[in-house]
């Protein structure tokens, strides 16, 4: 029998698997009615997967758009068709890069930059997925999209494998950092590994392991799940009187002076009501609503 559950699950995905594949046998797991994540993890990538449940579902846009952070490992002087570990060899190049030379071509990848997406992507063209068109042996023109590097740091180094931690915003394909990092420094690269480590204020130490989670009964797996704003705990937050909240819940406008412009969490009494977006003229426009039911 399936259960209504609301609320946001914190896996620590393995490597190998993929987001979906993963989610759906968490779902069997908890026997839940509704379940999406909130930002895919590649097969090859482990970490930090947001799986959300029943009303929780709402709000997988806001887990797809906040900042987020890896750990990867970046393995220079060979480069692969897909970018990463998966991917044949299609070119080999000496390497020979001091600790100057690496930390300027780093301070060059940190900010806003510019990066050109990869063909092993799924992005598409003319309703095809680039990874597709890469698979049948083509390659198209991409355009290039602005991203922002927030952190790009050096955990270690053994010869030609660099660890990285970078914390990016939305749409930052790492693979292609990687590629194009081995590029700045002379030679070529490719992602060995990666895994991700926070979204938000989200942290891997919050999370449980599929493992894990496959050993426990089923009231200890439930009690993984966390309400449905933990997952939106890097937004702004309003309070609003009952009057307020009751048109808010209906739909409409309201007026709250010295309401904040952008996306927000909107409570009453401590209950969350949903997301609220801020506009000129103190306006409090309602977004995604948790159902009262």
């Amino acid at each position: 029998m399936r259960h209504k559950l609301d609320g946001v699950l914190l896996l620590d995905k393995p490597v190998g698997p993929s987001s979906s594949t993963v989610l759906q046998a968490v779902k069997r797991l908890l026997n839940a009615e509704k379940a999406g994540h909130a930002g895919t993890l590649d097969p090859l990538a482990s970490g930090l997967l947001q799986l959300l449940f029943g009303e929780a579902t709402k709000f997988a846009q806001f887990g797809l758009d906040a900042a987020k952070e890896y750990v990867a490992d970046v393995r220079l002087g060979t480069a692969t068709d897909t970018g990463d570990a998966e991917g044949a060899v299609i070119e080999q190049r000496l390497v020979t890069v001091d600790e100057g030379r690496l930390e300027q071509a780093l301070a060059g990848f940190r900010g806003e930059i510019s990066q050109v997406p990869p063909m092993y992507s799924a992005l598409k063209k003319d309703g095809r997925p680039l990874y597709a068109l890469a698979r049948a042996g083509q390659t198209v023109e991409r355009e290039s999209r602005r991203i922002t590097v927030y952190e790009l740091e050096l955990v270690s180094r053994s010869e030609e494998l660099l660890r990285l931690r970078i914390r990016c915003s939305k749409g930052t394909y790492v693979r292609q950092l990687a590629a194009d990092l081995g590029v700045a420094l002379g030679t070529v690269a490719h992602l060995a590994a990666l895994r991700r480590t926070a979204v938000a204020g989200l942290r891997l130490d919050q999370a449980v392991s599929l493992h894990d989670l496959q050993a426990l009964g089923e009231v200890a797996r439930r009690a993984w799940i966390l309400p449905p704003d933990r997952m939106l705990d890097h937004l702004p937050r309003v309070d609003l009187d009952p009057a307020l909240a009751g048109r808010f819940r209906n739909g409409q406008t309201v007026r709250l002076e010295g309401v904040q412009q952008g996306p927000l969490r909107v409570y009453q009494a401590g209950r969350l009501l949903g997301i609220g977006e801020g506009g000129p003229g103190s306006e409090l426009i309602p977004g995604r609503l948790i159902a009262s039911g």
